[in-house]
């Protein structure tokens, strides 16, 4: 994290970054709209699309909130979105039962991505998410189990299918996160899903890492573009074989309560 946006924080008046009222860094109204898990359900399913869950959807006041944090420093709303992704990892949990210790693995940003922010963001949110974790009780850690290689281009007005092929063999297993423990279960973790071509790539890999015994390839992130003709939420069945349960009201608190608003 930069020194720059810490120092902004501590002399500038904070404002909230979804519908700019002053007081807070993102105001209760916004807040609680990351706290809303549902699975995250793209236009068209690609193949191989892992169980995502998201805390809230990529519309409306959410949207500036990511993109404060991702794209202009604004370091202080690394907790509540931190919080928004650990409820979602909670809720995807949930569709696996007797689920043992959890693995969150971070989508490692492209060279490009790290040069242009200074700082691997979905990385910082996963940390904020493990510690909100262990704090309920959920035995969990951050590994980085992948890594890049080759070079993307800008996924920007790509269609889905493009999107898939660019980022055909972008992924690889890094040996350097170790082996994941016995019956864990690994849940990928980015920002923000649209068309899941970058879950899916990800998914690929990360399957041959699944420890004996652990479950199937997940995924949770912060917000997910939301569907026209349905909204998904919590308690609502994905597919035949995995079903999300409500989250206990606990970790709505973590979010909706008066610190992590700040």
């Amino acid at each position: 994290m930069g020194l720059l946006p810490v120092l902004a924080d501590l002399v500038l008046p904070r404002t909230c970054a979804g519908c700019g009222v002053p007081g807070r860094s993102l105001c209760p109204r916004c807040a609680v709209l990351l706290t809303v898990p549902r699975l995250a359900q793209p236009r068209r399913f690609p193949p191989g699309f892992p169980p995502t869950v998201a805390a809230g959807a990529y519309a409306g006041a959410v949207r500036p909130v990511v993109n404060a944090f991702k794209e202009h420093g604004r370091a202080e709303l690394a907790r509540p979105l931190g919080a928004a992704l650990a409820l979602a990892v909670a809720a995807v949990r949930t569709g696996v039962p007797g689920a043992g210790p959890v693995v969150l693995v971070p989508v490692p940003a492209s060279r490009a991505a790290l040069a242009a922010r200074g700082r691997d963001h979905v990385r910082e949110l996963t940390l904020r998410a493990v510690a909100v974790l262990r704090a309920e009780g959920v035995v969990a850690e951050q590994r980085r189990l992948l890594r890049r290689r080759g070079r993307v281009r800008d996924s920007a007005g790509l269609t889905a299918a493009q999107r898939r092929a660019n980022l055909a063999g972008t992924f690889a297993a890094d040996p350097g996160g170790g082996r994941p423990p016995e019956a864990a279960l690994l849940v990928l973790v980015d920002d923000v899903v649209t068309t899941g071509a970058t879950l899916c790539a990800a998914a690929a890999v990360l399957e041959q890492r699944v420890p004996e015994g652990g479950g199937p390839v997940l995924a949770a992130v912060v917000a997910a573009t939301p569907r026209p003709s349905a909204a998904s939420a919590a308690g609502v069945t994905g597919s035949p074989r995995y079903r999300v349960r409500n989250v206990p009201p606990g970790h709505h608190d973590r979010l909706s309560g008066q610190g992590s608003c700040d």
